[in-house]
């Protein structure tokens, strides 16, 4: 368990503890943007509402003994139950079919540099909505991924002197749809950012896991059986198999209890600004991997969005530590 790493006396090591928060939400948005981009060769073999109840399938065997509820665990109230149907509805199947149709239709650096305005959305929700205080340093923080993204923007390069085919205005048709389909997935993220935070003051990571990856599977049943019907099952080689238990543990195992164990002691306007890890992995493994473009202008847009990364890391010595008890 997490929480027997910590000392007892949270008041006199506070100073540990959110550094592993740190580190925790930083892991969870790379192993997002890890699955946003290596997704590309699943969308293209397997149907997006297949993909997705496989997905939550597999996480849901994985997770099976996270189902238990603690014994110091108080009973879920009728708000803290709809609060987790809706961070599943919200922030695992909605959030799933945006981001697979539009990385479907779009490259990994495009999906990346649209998903860079998470941090910017999140500290915002969580400001409007939980009352999150911006001070100079997030906002500093938030300004330099509100950067990142536009020199990203500056940076795609559009061929010049195309031909005006139907072809062309197609193909453009599509991505501006997978573009579109991505800033869905943002709000998605940003508004899963923000519920979380309420339900991390209550319930342990691994639980809130486990119930929404439920609520997900039965979301995406319906499609999935469709689909599956009429699937077939042999066109997957063993390196997509592979790929898809990847996806669906990073997906809904690893990433959630991540987030949820940092937003522990984070709150969300600040927690927000480590999202900018989600579009610097994607973008990373679009030119790694897929040979997507590289340029100066894309370098500097990371590193701001890194800057933001270190500002928000930063000990805010003007208040004291915020502490919490001990984490599942």
């Amino acid at each position: 368990m997490m929480g027997g790493l910590y000392p007892t006396n949270y008041a006199v090591h506070a100073r540990f503890h959110r550094p592993l928060a740190f580190l925790c939400l930083s892991a969870a948005m790379a192993l997002v943007g890890c699955y946003v981009a290596l997704c590309k060769p699943l969308v293209a073999a397997v149907p997006v509402f297949l993909l997705g109840w496989m997905r939550f399938g597999i996480a849901g065997i994985a997770m099976a003994a996270w189902w238990r509820k603690p014994a110091d665990e108080p009973p879920m109230s009728a708000q803290t139950q709809k609060l987790l149907f809706l961070e599943s509805f919200v922030g695992n199947f909605l959030f799933s079919l945006c981001m697979l149709f539009g990385v479907s239709m779009t490259s990994a650096v495009s999906a990346g540099l649209i998903l860079a305005a998470i941090p910017a959305t999140a500290a915002l929700m969580g400001h409007l909505v939980l009352g999150d205080r911006l001070n100079a340093r997030i906002g500093m923080a938030v300004v330099c991924a509100a950067a990142g993204i536009g020199l990203l923007a500056l940076s795609k390069s559009h061929p010049e002197g195309t031909a005006a085919t139907l072809a062309a205005d197609a193909a453009r048709s599509r991505e501006w749809l997978g573009d579109l389909l991505v800033f869905g997935a943002v709000l998605c993220e940003s508004t899963f950012i923000v519920i979380g935070k309420k339900l991390s003051a209550g319930i342990g990571p691994k639980r809130i896991a486990a119930i929404i990856n439920g609520w997900g599977f039965v979301l995406m049943t319906p499609a999935g059986l469709y689909w599956a019907l009429r699937f077939d099952f042999s066109t997957l080689d063993a390196g997509l198999w592979a790929l898809l238990v990847f996806y669906a543990m990073a997906a809904s195992v690893w990433m959630v209890w991540l987030w949820m164990t940092g937003m522990k002691t984070i709150p969300a306007a600040e927690a927000g600004v480590f999202s900018a890890m989600l579009p610097i992995t994607a973008a990373a493994i679009g030119v790694l991997v897929f040979d997507e473009s590289w340029t100066g202008l894309q370098a500097l847009a990371f590193g701001l969005a890194l800057a933001g990364l270190l500002l928000a890391t930063l000990p805010n010595r003007s208040a004291p530590q915020q502490t919490t008890g001990e984490t599942p």
